[in-house]
């Protein structure tokens, strides 16, 4: 019907930005008057500090069942389990992570001094008591006829290590290299250890039955010691590791444990001596610790490590 009424619909006034962000006209700043920007800001002030209140409320609770020396879950119940590991350093450099090949080139000293740095940055904490929060007041000058008071810590020989010292360049460059051993720690784990030479495992090293033998005989009261051996895994690295010497002891005192994370502790070390690798070939090397609670397993490297040595 011609008669009726056309109706065209108004085309929207183009968007404006500044007209947004304070209208004039309106007295509104992003569309919305001070008073309703003034109503929304407590608002928000008011819910996010509730639900802060209440997440610190909640931390606070969380933190008041935690101990901050002694953990929650302990020995069966956490995931660290009771069987230590075993740790070697040096380490390889971080872009070889998965790697535990130690090579280096004997006569080189820009070659070899990457391994003896990493040894002077790991055994740092050791030579300086002010690295570590609480030692130097508590250290106790341990010995497996004096075990720490409660509450003190054992020092750690660090001038039995020689050869295997920062000044001697850890005999890196005498193609005779040493290496560390530290094992992990598991708070309250007590050793049971190997101090009776009728009871010795049978995969236990003939060297090290017979030291335990001569020390059972001469000095019983060190036999209360976390036992350590490092072998050749093959018969042909057997053949090509040579010698291997331990210092300042083939094992860990006693006396180191049980760790109950005291403040100041540090774990005992065993500085290990091949004296006579043969060179130009990878030495597959396998060291382990000996308690009658530490069990191994090469696949899963349990109470065990693994690491390569290839000396140019």
């Amino acid at each position: 019907d011609m008669d009726e009424p056309f109706y065209v619909r108004k085309r929207p006034p183009p968007f404006n930005l500044g007209r947004f962000l304070y209208n004039s006209d309106k007295g509104t700043v992003m569309g919305r008057s001070g008073r309703s920007w003034f109503k929304i800001g407590i608002f928000y002030t008011v819910f996010y500090g509730v639900l802060a209140a209440l997440v610190a409320i909640c931390m606070w609770v969380f933190f008041q069942t935690l101990d901050p020396r002694i953990p929650k879950w302990k020995m069966d119940k956490s995931l660290i389990g009771t069987n230590p590991g075993l740790g070697f350093r040096p380490l390889p450099p971080e872009e070889n992570v998965e790697s535990t090949l130690i090579w280096y080139k004997g006569t080189d000293y820009d070659n070899y001094k990457m391994w003896t740095e990493a040894l002077n940055d790991f055994l740092a904490v050791y030579k300086t008591p002010g690295l570590t929060p609480g030692r130097g007041q508590n250290i106790y000058n341990c010995d497996y006829q004096r075990p720490p008071p409660p509450g003190q810590v054992c020092d750690v020989e660090i001038k039995s290590w020689t050869p295997c010292t920062q000044e001697n360049n850890y005999n890196y460059h005498k193609s005779s290299p040493c290496v560390f051993l530290k094992l992990n720690k598991i708070y309250g784990w007590i050793p049971e250890y190997f101090n009776e030479t009728r009871a010795l495992p049978q995969g236990m090293p003939k060297q090290l039955k017979d030291l335990i033998q001569e020390e059972e005989v001469k000095t019983p009261h060190t036999l209360n010691t976390i036992w350590v051996s490092c072998e050749g895994e093959n018969p042909a690295d057997i053949e090509n590791v040579g010698p291997v010497r331990y210092y300042p002891r083939q094992g860990f005192p006693g006396y180191f444990y049980p760790f109950e994370n005291s403040e100041g502790y540090l774990s005992p070390l065993v500085a290990v001596h091949f004296v006579r690798p043969v060179r130009g070939i990878i030495i597959n090397i396998e060291c382990k610790a000996w308690a009658r609670n530490i069990h191994h397993d090469r696949k899963e490297r349990i109470g065990s490590v693994h690491f390569e040595l290839m000396i140019d």
